[in-house]
């Protein structure tokens, strides 16, 4: 039996400068072209790859080969200080760990924060990338009618301001319609990583590159939105209060080859709150990928 636990799937790899880490389970199959899949988890306090994705591990590494990475400044991998803006910083990084590992094409799955990391990494290096699952992702999303900052992303800025416990749930409650979700044992343990050495450095250096007038505007991903050319699906909670339901609208009428689910009676953790029905809209998906090979050469 295969054992999906977090010290039996995680690895760690040169990405460049810096190294990060990473967890991987599966073996590439004929689903989706037989591209690897990686995914890109969000930004919040605390927040890594095994805490946003651990759990679906085993679900999508039933068709892929699944890479959870952690991006830089994030779980155990190295935190540099941000280079520009961080959607740039992570998939110039990503890209890095591709090529150390020798993978050429992937799909990738992006939550949040990692859902601009993706969305970047396929403008800069459309090449690399088959096909995007982007779940309310950060940059992207535009806000026709919540005010900005939302409610979700007050509430990171306030822990980040006064990181204690109490406004770390205050945050977590955000992310989900279903506060039995939101236990002591997830905010202890969300609370020890996003107070790790060098974790409150690394939280600051990332949110000042959206707010840094110098590197601020190279976040506005909506703004390239319409030069994506890959099929990309666009998944929200219906009841998203980090980035709303909402900012979807503009990413879905820009991108050529956009398409929406939504899940009702769910929050920004579509990945957890509708988990089930989350790895089969994506998997589907993904499956109507075919990797189109050059032809062989001509015989003359």
């Amino acid at each position: 039996m295969t054992d999906f636990s977090q010290e039996a799937t995680r690895r760690s790899a040169k990405a460049g400068e810096i190294t990060l880490n990473y967890y991987e389970a599966g073996v590439s199959t004929d689903l989706g072209g037989g591209l690897p899949l990686v995914m890109l988890h969000g930004g919040g306090p605390g927040a890594s790859a095994w805490s946003n994705f651990g759990r679906a591990l085993p679900g999508f590494a039933a068709s892929f080969r699944t890479l959870l990475v952690d991006q830089p400044g994030f779980g155990a991998s190295d935190k540099p200080p941000v280079v520009g803006n961080f959607y740039r910083h992570a998939a110039d990084h990503v890209v890095r760990l591709l090529d150390e590992l020798g993978i050429q094409k992937v799909h990738l799955l992006g939550n949040s924060l990692g859902g601009g990391t993706a969305m970047r990494l396929a403008l800069t290096y459309p090449e690399r990338v088959g096909r995007l699952v982007l779940m309310g992702p950060g940059g992207l999303s535009l806000n026709l009618f919540h005010a900005d900052p939302t409610e979700g992303v007050q509430r990171l800025m306030d822990f980040g301001a006064d990181p204690t416990r109490d406004k770390l749930r205050a945050f977590i409650s955000t992310m989900v319609v279903d506060q039995s979700l939101v236990t002591d044992e997830l905010v202890e343990e969300r609370f020890a990583d996003a107070t790790a050495p060098g974790a409150q450095e690394a939280m600051r250096s990332m949110g000042m590159s959206f707010w840094n007038p110098e590197t601020a505007e190279d976040g506005m991903l909506w703004r390239e939105a319409h030069r994506l050319r890959k099929h990309t699906l666009l998944t929200w909670g219906r009841e998203d209060r980090v980035n709303p339901l909402d900012g979807a609208m503009v990413a879905l009428k820009l991108i050529p080859k956009a398409s929406l689910h939504v899940f009702p009676n769910c929050g920004h953790w579509a990945q957890i709150e509708a988990a089930d029905e989350f790895r089969d809209v994506a998997t589907s998906f993904y499956a109507r990928h075919v990797e189109r090979r050059p032809a062989p050469p001509q015989e003359s």
